[in-house]
């Protein structure tokens, strides 16, 4: 059941098409301070429960990185393993066509789970605006041909995240050339975290994707990995290391670990074996709430996911208002780092976890545009 409050959801749209078999819905949580926004994600179990609880997370996320959107979220119900591709883009179609009536007015769309750069070609010729998504492909742009799209591929999420390590180590005091980190979800945002922190001088030490884990404590050669892992997709057949059972990574003790794959990797189970510095959380809350607290009086600096990985999002603005991949990356360096100051700052002033800070925040900045439109 989706739980309403005084921020929200202002719109539920459920669509269908009996041609496609298409069956989806969009939440759009809040537009105080812009048009919603959020990814697509196609998977065969989403709900609208779930679309909302997003869009909400949506709505803070916008919010926290100061950006003149709103929260939305949208879910597409289908399995894409057991459809063609020419069948999945039919669907995405279908879908477009039918939350016009929101989309690019109300809400704005983007990739998430099982959708990429493709799905939003389609997604923007089905809905008849170039504005209605972001994270289309680069070779995607407008009547005059300057402006275009940039796709997710581009490594937005994970250089936010490497930009939101570099602002915590500044405030604990670690020197990141010659630190330790790992990966858990060595996909899009964990590669390009791994890519840039190894650029600084920090060293990987543990990498892991759904097949398993590698560990070497004199480091992993980034540039190697990334090869093993695109050509054979699976981390473990990195040679030189150890191969780890998936959760055995959490219990190796380092300086950085970045989280950057599924919700709830760190829990009740093995939360009291972490051993790090900081938590740089590039997935959507890969650790509950109340983990969190318990992690930050252990003395483990967490810098929040609505904050870490909200490089995706800076980088759709920055579509959005028609700028390039130059601009984009400076934008997320600008944004997050500013950000992240503000919330580890505020945390710390406060006597608070930084998760608790970065909703205080962000609930204040939404509040205000509420206030100033006669919302509330």
């Amino acid at each position: 059941m989706v739980e309403f409050d005084h921020i929200g959801p202002e719109k539920i749209v459920e669509v269908y098409d009996p041609k496609t078999g298409m069956h989806g819905f969009t939440v759009v949580d809040n537009t105080a301070l812009g048009p919603a926004k959020g990814g697509i994600r196609m998977t065969p179990t989403v709900s609208i429960e779930e679309v909302s609880k997003l869009a909400r997370a949506m709505t803070w996320k916008c919010a926290i990185a100061d950006l003149p959107f709103g929260g939305g979220k949208s879910g597409i119900v289908a399995n894409p393993r057991e459809i063609s591709s020419e069948k999945k883009q039919q669907i995405v179609a279908a879908f477009a066509k039918g939350i016009k009536i929101i989309s690019p007015e109300h809400y704005i769309a983007a990739p998430d789970m099982n959708m990429g750069e493709e799905e939003m070609r389609t997604f923007s010729k089905a809905n008849g605006s170039l504005q209605s998504v972001t994270g289309k492909p680069i070779d995607m742009c407008d009547s005059d041909g300057r402006s275009c799209g940039l796709p997710h591929e581009l490594g937005s999420t994970g250089y936010g995240v490497y930009q939101s390590i570099v602002v915590a180590a500044k405030h604990i005091g670690l020197d990141l050339k010659g630190s330790t980190f790992a990966i858990e979800g060595f996909g899009n945002v964990g590669t390009f975290a791994a890519k840039f922190l190894t650029e600084h001088g920090a060293k990987l030490v543990a990498a892991s994707d759904s097949k398993g884990c590698i560990y070497n404590p004199k480091g992993l050669n980034f540039e190697k990995l990334l090869k093993v892992k695109e050509e054979t997709r699976a981390v473990t057949n990195y040679t030189d290391g150890t191969k780890l059972k998936l959760g055995e990574l959490f219990t190796i003790s380092m300086d950085i670990l970045v989280p950057a794959a599924l919700p709830d990797v760190i829990n009740k189970h093995n939360y009291e074996d972490v051993n790090v510095k900081i938590i740089s959380e590039g997935a959507n809350i890969p650790i509950a709430p109340w983990i969190e607290k318990k992690l930050h009086e252990k003395g483990i600096l967490i810098v929040p996911d609505i904050v870490a990985n909200a490089g995706g999002v800076i980088s759709s603005y920055a579509e959005y208002i028609k700028k390039d991949e130059k601009y984009m990356f400076n934008l997320i360096k600008e944004k997050v780092t500013k950000n992240a100051k503000i919330v580890l700052d505020h945390a710390k002033q406060q006597k608070i976890d930084p998760r608790e800070a970065a909703m205080q925040i962000a609930e204040e900045r939404v509040k205000n545009a509420m206030k100033k439109k006669g919302m509330i």
